[in-house]
């Protein structure tokens, strides 16, 4: 799995590009015709992700105090879960997978008009869930995209043979199932809920191995610039076990909520990782808040997995609390840090944290700290739930303003 990540800087040409002799595309396997926020998967897919997760939070917060009910098949609450799930973090996941997959491969990006094909049917997804009365019409619409995407991941690491990410292509698969479940759990085919816990599981997990791999990796090469001679510890028997062990809590916690042996299983999960953290020279990077955060969103994965198993056993801590401190912290920070690298990165222009760069991480964190600590807040908890939601939606549109010129514009020196 050495090649999880995508690269943050401008790759050469995939050797499929090279080789094609197109006319129609350019050295990097673009189609030239086509305006710049369709050459590459991130650039759609982030912005589009960014947009989301700002607009829906304000939409969820005004029907939860107003008491209207959307006019699709979710309840508000319900609903509010679907699209963070399986509208924002399936547009962050395509826009990272879509532009990873030719450095995986060599083989040319998605681009151009099957990339707005894939972009419509995710839109098409959100109309759905949000306007359908029919279920089984929102379920129809909503899975067509995952099921795309889906079939062009397993479609470019077959014909690649590109084996050692095949497991990263089996988890979007299991995603794209889970979306179907949840479906299917709020039409009351099966049990409620396990299709957003079997997401999340995809989440931590994608989270705990990616971002194991990105952090200490950007980290050391950082490190290594400035002349450093301590660096983040080599991969080892600590970090094969905090992986194993964060696979086998969130396949119990999926499976069996709210028993002991998820809770334990789930806060030693958490407590490895978190360990793992500790190797990697976070503090070392509080001067470059485009490393720092990485680190930061790392730590919310770890608190998250100890609060989760912790409110298996104790009533004082709601299990709201600890879900969110992987959704809104671990999730919400560490896409957002590798939402902003990657689009600099790819555009050519320099990996570094600007004042509205840090503001949005600041925004997204602050905010998640909040919504967590909401339901201890008493009288005040209306407040903290409402700070907590516009904070946190605020840092994605300060991402979707930043970088709209970004995504949807030229290469730097292009």
């Amino acid at each position: 799995m050495a090649a999880l990540s995508t690269s943050t800087s401008d790759r050469s040409a995939p050797r499929a590009a090279l080789k094609s002799g197109d006319l129609s595309r350019d050295g990097r396997g673009r189609i030239r015709s086509m305006p710049p926020i369709l050459h590459y998967g991130f650039r759609p897919f982030f912005f589009l992700a960014a947009l989301h997760a700002g607009l829906a939070i304000p939409l969820w917060l005004w029907a939860f105090f107003s008491g209207v009910q959307f006019g699709g098949p979710f309840e508000g609450m319900q609903w509010h879960a679907h699209e963070m799930l399986f509208g924002y973090l399936s547009a962050v996941l395509a826009g990272f997978i879509l532009t990873a997959i030719p450095n995986w491969t060599g083989r040319l990006p998605l681009s151009g008009l099957p990339l707005l094909a894939l972009v419509g049917l995710w839109i098409a997804g959100r109309a759905a869930c949000l306007f359908s009365p029919d279920p089984w019409l929102a379920m129809a619409v909503d899975l067509t995209f995952p099921a795309a995407l889906s079939f062009a991941i397993w479609r470019e690491v077959l014909a690649g043979r590109n084996w050692k990410n095949a497991p990263v292509a089996a988890m979007f698969t299991v995603l794209g199932l889970a979306n179907a479940v949840d479906h299917l759990g709020n039409m009351g085919i099966g049990p409620y809920g396990l299709g957003q816990r079997l997401s999340l599981a995809v989440a931590a997990t994608l989270l705990a191995l990616i971002g194991g791999r990105i952090v200490p990796s950007f980290t050391r090469n950082w490190l290594v610039k400035e002349g450093s001679t301590r660096v983040p510890s080599p991969f080892g028997a600590l970090d094969r076990a905090a992986l194993a062990a964060t696979v086998v809590a969130m396949l119990a916690w999926a499976g069996l909520p709210q028993t002991p042996a998820a809770g334990v299983a789930l806060s030693l999960a958490g407590l490895l990782l978190a360990a793992r953290l500790t190797r990697w020279c976070g503090m070392a990077t509080l001067t470059q808040p485009i490393l720092f955060v990485l680190h930061l969103g790392y730590g919310w994965l770890a608190l998250a997995l100890v609060l989760m198993g912790i409110s298996q056993f104790v009533a004082f801590l709601p299990a709201s609390a600890a879900l969110h401190a992987l959704t809104s912290g671990a999730v919400g920070s560490m896409t957002l840090a590798v939402m902003t690298r990657a689009s600099l990165g790819h555009t050519r222009r320099a990996i570094i944290a600007d004042r509205s760069v840090v503001a949005m991480y600041g925004l997204v964190s602050v905010g998640a700290g909040l919504r967590v600590v909401a339901p201890f807040a008493g009288d005040w908890y209306t407040t903290a739930l409402a700070l907590g939601g516009a904070l946190w939606c605020c840092g994605f549109l300060l991402f979707a303003v930043r970088f709209a010129p970004i995504l949807w514009g030229p290469r730097a020196g292009a």
